[in-house]
Order: structure tokens, then sequence, then C-alpha cells
């Protein structure tokens, strides 16, 4: 049983769709990063100046203070003295990585379908002359009206 177990997974792992799927996650998770640092380190910090130099990753709600009474500074302080914090800012950097993420990967499948041609549907029917009804092509008379066509 495990001998066949083992078989189906090796013929499963050579299939080439799995492994097209795995280069595609770890070139995803790359590019994920990528956009991450792309959006912590060059989106925020120009929109957190338009805002009154607020800084993303520091907004954030206590709900239960930590061990030392608030307020805090920053989130790590929160963070190091246990306060329970909802972290909406790291969740709003998050959201716009999510829309890059998804506008690159809509952007290269909308140019990955331009660059393949599709390819021309064969003709296997064709409009009898005298009934105007859809006629297998290699007909000789027409099944609907019985008339004789030309070839």
């Amino acid at each position: 049983m495990l001998k066949a177990f083992a078989k189906d997974f090796k013929i499963f792992l050579q299939r080439g769709n799995v492994i097209d799927l795995a280069v595609a996650f770890v070139i995803g998770t790359a590019f994920s990063a990528i956009v991450t640092s792309l959006v912590s380190n060059l989106i925020m910090p120009p929109i957190g100046m338009l805002l009154d130099k607020v800084d993303f990753s520091n907004l954030y709600i206590v709900l239960k203070e930590g061990t030392v009474p608030g307020p805090y500074q920053t989130l790590e302080a929160a963070r190091k003295v246990g306060a329970v914090t909802v972290n909406y800012g790291l969740f709003l950097m998050s959201l716009i990585s999510f829309f890059i993420i998804a506008l690159v990967i809509f952007s290269i499948v909308r140019i990955i379908n331009k660059l393949y041609t599709r390819p021309a549907t064969a003709v296997t029917t064709k409009t009898c002359p005298f009934c105007a009804s859809t006629i297998p092509l290699a007909a000789t008379r027409c099944p609907n009206c019985t008339s004789q066509l030309g070839s």
C-alpha cells in the first residue's frame, strides 16, 4: 500500500503542472517581498509626509494596555509591554501591496494573452443554399430539405 502511494506520488510530482506551480509559487513569493518593500520604503513615506508626517507602520489602536500604562510612542513599544493592539496601519500597507500585486499580475496576464494568437477554428459546416440550414461540410445532399448540393 505504501509502495503504491509512493509510486503515485512520484508520478504526480513529475507532471509538468506541479513543477510549473512550484516555480510560480517561488517567483510569486519573491515578487511579493519586492512589492512589500516598494510599498513600505518608497510609496508610504511620501504619502505619510503629505499627511502630516504620519508613519503608517505606527498607526494602531490600543485595546488593552500592557504591563506599563500608555500612551506608547510606537507599535514596537506597545508590543514590548504586552499591549493588545489593532494595527490598522500595517493592514493598510498590506492592502496597498495586494492591489499593486493584483495590478501587475493582471497586466502580465493581459500582455501574455495578446502575445499568443488564438488558433484558427477549423470550418466543419456550411450553409445549405436552398433552406439556409447548417449542414456538415462533406454533405452532398441537405438532410433538412433533401436538395442536391454541388461539390
